[in-house]
């Protein structure tokens, strides 16, 4: 992928005369790509599935570059996620034994394609793609040594053990019109008595029989009739040479390919909708009146979301239909059934749909039922997601670990994901909106009726766990104003925690996460206009709603009452006071609200302050308790569109229309900073968990990071346009959603792991496109890279960030990035060895038994005399043992007497002019000896060296560098030699003048600590 010419990558000049090319970038240099929820069959391409001996099987499914495969035993849990991720989305799977046959890409003549090998979730091998045609293969089928791929124009044969390519297959038949060059469906089967022999349909409706090991057409079907269509779908029947065939018109028939005859013809009651998937119960039940018998079909068509169920005895008849088997929507791409497979040998029936659902049916024999029940299911969203919100941690401490992430989509559900496993997510309940669907009889193939008694698509929501009964909370009737329980039974078993607002809908309506339902209660605005932002209470005891209208009410969500208006309305004393000053023409200043749609609703921790702003350019400050009106604001040049709220920092975060973050202080009410860069609208904004960062996604397609300490823009990373984004409460995790895609990103945290740089990147150049390049995989990728590089190596607003800086301003107090643990071992060095001293000597080991031979012995020549041999052996042990122990004292001696050359020649260079000589080559070679290294070179000063050493170190205190090791040493130092430091007149000066830099430096640090504390006081109190 080249890089984009508008976001151009800046690259550092190596130093090297050979320059190598620079890889393209997979993560940003905060953030690096970790894996996507919510996704589980998202695409047209059908499933396959495996069976895995006699115990379960296998679901493998397609989620657009990568496969995720599912275990039926384990109640469809996920076990295996493909790695690599393939270059071009997937157009087929086939599942074999243990491995799995995967087509991508090949949509455009001159694209790329491939026919990877999967086990396992890992790539072990690729088809070989030399000689065949360009074409994007559409179906992929196994015959034992034979693997063959379908596409419209061709048919490729590969082998099945060395995946070479074998032959190409070309139609018989030019196609019927010179605009396409298609000839074939997709469609193509096998039957088990037709030895290398593959049957193919074709856009004609001919079924075309072809030998794959000599290439060649054997037998050709024609349709029934000329009006019937391209073939559909194809699929073997358990009877020999039986095969079951659908058309575009909508017939299906039951034929021998043998004899060429039709055994069976079927109609259907919506010929509208062709089927395009068939398959045959193995297990020889499930037909008849008492299920004892075998003829059971089901098939299903990518139009409908239901799957009809044949008994193929006596004539054939529709035995039973599933209806919204899978849901049908008038949004995004959820418009059917893309496949169903009956498990071989059992009675277990297997469905995946466009609405992002893989579900499993079970049929019962006892009381027998013709139509099956629901077993597994694993699905997610079914249309683009609109909202993200990480689940905030209860009161109790429970789902404090950013485990749970709440997502709404446009398809009108609202779920919560699981990080940690996904069978744990789910979606909340609405009701049995299935059922009140099917009796209203709007649950049919023409309507999305289940859609219908959904609540509207959430624009906005807040929650709180502190009041959440979990599972025994109070419940009741969805969305009804009951009011059916007391009030000491919802003080003790808890209350609603969530509350939404919904496109075009003038009720908020809250919702129970520990019962994952629907709640009890719907709001309605004051003014009867549509709700357009949401808020919740730390507490989780009251709810405030804004309407388009400017109106804002507050709600108690124990037992739904309204409890205040903002403002509130004028009692009768306040109306009497207002026209008495009316009618003696004073000025009168009647409280007002907000005039325009409210954007957004903020309450602080303490219930004292909300913050509400409109679009009519106001923010207004209210007292939450009385609703009296404590400042107001208006700027029509920048009108608020959203709100954001950080309770740790107390900072309150606006986006304008004029494309800039303002951070204003809850508390002060001031502007603190302004964040300017995104271009286009701001689609969405968050706060890191600690209040450090803004996390702004806008019509660009670029993410933006602040740091709000410095104002600067310090990471810009392209993707697909983002439309939502979340932070986690532990900071681990960030949490984003594209357009067109019904999948929620995560991306990690470097700064979890690694330093990050807060210097201000170019607002052009420092954009890393991840656009084609970020790989959402689990286990893929880490916070550092297997290569051991770093963004770090990256210019940053064309200044090169691997030079080594040893401290900003020579008035600023720098540590070494030592570890802590190195100069603190260094302090407690003799406690240290005191607690690891043994407590008894190592005891002798334990002689051999006498039927293992020694190695003295087993060497010994045949014939010689052993003790002789043993003897001479012994002596040669102990004097090589000897030898060595004397080589390492030697080699030891030299060493400590190189290192106190290496010191003492540093310290000499202190001699003539100490002051004016840089000591950082001896706090440089300090730094790099471990703890016990360092102890023995203090320890073994001379006393000439010992003033030159505290010298050295009052030079570098003075630099105000390493102020930590400087310290550290001299404590060393004056524990080890202090009984006579007094005695000594030249190191006792010494000593003075170390600590006399010492006391200014402490007090320049308690100026400047006290100043700076002041100062943040004063900003912070309330004036």
């Amino acid at each position: 992928m080249e890089d984009p010419v508008e976001f151009p990558l800046a690259k550092r000049q190596r130093r090297e005369d050979a320059v190598a090319e620079r890889k393209h970038p997979t993560s940003s240099r905060l953030f690096s790509p970790f894996r996507t929820l919510g996704l589980v069959s998202p695409t047209s391409v059908p499933f396959t599935s495996v069976s895995l001996g006699k115990t379960t099987f296998q679901i493998t499914t397609s989620v657009g570059n990568a496969l995720q495969t599912y275990d039926l035993r384990r109640g469809l849990n996920l076990v295996f996620l493909s790695r690599p991720q393939c270059p071009r989305p997937i157009t087929a799977t086939y599942a074999y034994r243990d491995r799995v046959f995967v087509a991508w890409g090949g949509s455009q003549p001159d694209a790329p394609r491939g026919v990877w090998v999967f086990k396992r979730g890992r790539l072990v091998g690729e088809l070989d793609l030399g000689d065949t045609h360009p074409q994007e293969v559409g179906q992929i089928l196994v015959l034992g040594s034979w693997v063959v791929g379908c596409g419209k124009e061709a048919i490729e044969v590969w082998k099945t053990d060395s995946y070479e390519h074998y032959t190409t297959i070309l139609p018989s038949t030019p196609p019927a019109t010179s605009n396409s060059r298609a000839v074939f469906s997709g469609q193509i089967c096998t039957l088990p008595t037709l030895l290398n022999k593959v049957l193919v349909g074709r856009r004609d409706g001919l079924i075309e029989v072809y030998n794959v090991s000599t290439g060649r057409l054997v037998h050709t079907v024609l349709a029934p009739s000329a009006s019937s269509g391209s073939v559909t779908a194809l699929a073997p029947a358990p009877a020999l040479c039986l095969l079951a065939v659908a058309y575009a018109d909508g017939s299906l028939i039951i034929l021998d390919v043998e004899s060429d005859e039709e055994v069976l013809q079927l109609r259907q009651k919506n010929t509208r909708k062709p089927i395009t998937s068939i398959s045959f119960r193995s297990d020889g039940m499930g037909a008849g009146e008492d299920g004892r018998i075998p003829g059971v079909m089901a098939t299903s068509s990518i139009e409908s979301g239901d799957i009809t169920l044949w008994d193929l005895n006596r004539g054939g008849k529709v035995a039973g239909v599933v209806r919204g088997a899978h849901e049908i929507s008038a949004v995004g791409q959820a418009t059917g059934v893309n496949k169903v497979e009956f498990l071989p040998g059992q009675p277990v029936l297997v469905s995946s749909g466009l609405d992002n659902a893989l579900r499993s049916w079970v049929f019962d024999e006892s009381p027998f039922s013709s139509t099956p029940r629901p077993l597994h299911s694993r699905s997610g969203h079914a249309a683009s997601i609109n909202k993200l919100k990480f689940l905030p941690a209860s009161s109790d401490g429970s789902d404090a670990a950013g485990k749970w992430l709440l997502s709404a989509s446009r398809d009108r559900s609202l779920w919560g994901f699981s990080l940690r496993r996904d069978g744990q997510s789910t979606e909340l309940s609405q009701g049995d909106v299935k059922h009140k669907a099917r009796k209203t009889g709007l649950l049919s193939d023409d309507v999305a009726g289940v859609e219908e008694f959904k609540a509207p698509p959430i624009i906005d929501m807040a929650c709180s766990l502190n009041r959440d009964g979990g599972m025994g909370a109070v419940g009741g009737p969805v969305w009804s104003n009951a009011k059916n329980a007391s009030a000491e039974e919802t003080s003790a078993t808890g209350w609603e925690s969530i509350i939404t607002a919904h496109a075009d809908d003038r009720f908020a309506r809250t919702w129970s996460w520990g019962r994952k339902k629907a709640g009890r209660w719907s709001f309605e605005t004051g003014d009867h206009k549509p709700v357009t932002s949401v808020a919740i209470t730390a507490c989780g005891t009251f709810a405030i709603i804004g309407s388009a209208g400017g109106n804002l009410d507050m709600f108690n969500l124990q037992s739904g009452v309204h409890r205040q208006r903002y403002p509130p309305r004028l009692t009768p004393a306040q109306l009497k006071q207002f026209k008495q000053q009316a009618q003696s023409e004073e000025n009168v200043s009647v409280p007002q609200g907000h005039r325009d749609s409210i954007t957004g609703i903020v309450v602080d921790n303490l219930n004292r302050t909300m913050v509400s702003t409109s679009l009519d350019g106001s923010i207004i400050f209210w007292e939450f308790s009385t609703g009296k009106i404590l400042e107001r604001r208006i700027d029509t040049d920048a009108i608020p569109t959203a709100t954001r709220y950080n309770p740790v920092s107390g900072l309150l975060a606006l986006s304008c229309d004029d494309l800039c973050i303002r951070i204003l202080d809850i508390e002060t009410r001031k502007i603190v900073r302004e964040l300017w860069g995104c271009v286009g609208s701001i689609y969405d904004y968050c706060f890191s968990h600690d209040g450090r960062w803004i996390v702004a996604c806008s019509m660009d397609s670029v993410i933006r990071v602040f740091d709000l300490a410095t104002g600067h823009l310090i990471d810009a990373l392209k993707t697909a346009t983002c439309t939502s984004i979340a932070f986690s409460h532990t900071g681990e995790f960030l949490a984003t959603t594209h357009a067109g895609s019904a999948g929620i990103h995560i991306w990690t945290n470097k700064a979890l792991f690694a330093h990050i740089s807060t210097r201000q990147i170019d607002d052009v150049r420092g954009v890393i496109d991840l656009t084609e390049t970020a790989v959402f995989q689990a286990a893929s990728h880490l916070a550092i890279t297997e290569t051991g590089e770093s963004m770090d190596d990256e210019q940053v607003d064309g200044l090169d960030t691997t030079s080594a800086m040893d401290q900003l301003d020579q008035r600023l107090l720098t540590l070494s990035i030592v570890p802590q643990s190195r100069w603190q071992t260094l302090l407690n060095l003799d406690s240290i060895r005191e607690r690891n001293k043994p407590i008894q000597p190592p005891e002798k080991p334990k002689a051999a038994p006498f039927f293992l031979g020694s190695a003295l012995t087993n060497t010994s020549t045949k014939g010689a005399d052993p003790s002789s041999n043993m003897t001479a052996d012994t002596d040669g042990m102990i004097e090589d043992a000897e030898r060595s122990r004397i080589s390492r004292l030697a080699l030891s001696s030299s060493r400590a007497s190189q290192s106190h050359s290496q010191l003492s020649s540093l310290l000499e260079t202190f001699t003539p002019s100490p002051s004016a000589t840089d000591p950082s080559a001896l706090s440089e070679y300090l730094t790099t000896l471990p703890p016990s290294a360092a102890d023995l070179e203090i320890r073994s000063l001379t006393l000439p060296e010992m003033p030159l050493f505290v010298r050295a170190l009052t030079a570098q205190l003075k630099s105000r560098r390493s102020f930590e090791l400087v310290n550290t040493w001299m404590s060393v130092f004056l524990k080890i030699h202090g009984d006579f430091v007094a005695d000594v007149p030249d190191l006792s000066d010494a000593v003075r003048g170390w600590r006399a830099v010492m006391q200014a430096e402490e007090e320049r640090l308690s100026r400047l600590v006290g100043y700076t504390r002041g100062i943040v006081d004063f900003l912070r109190s309330a004036r």
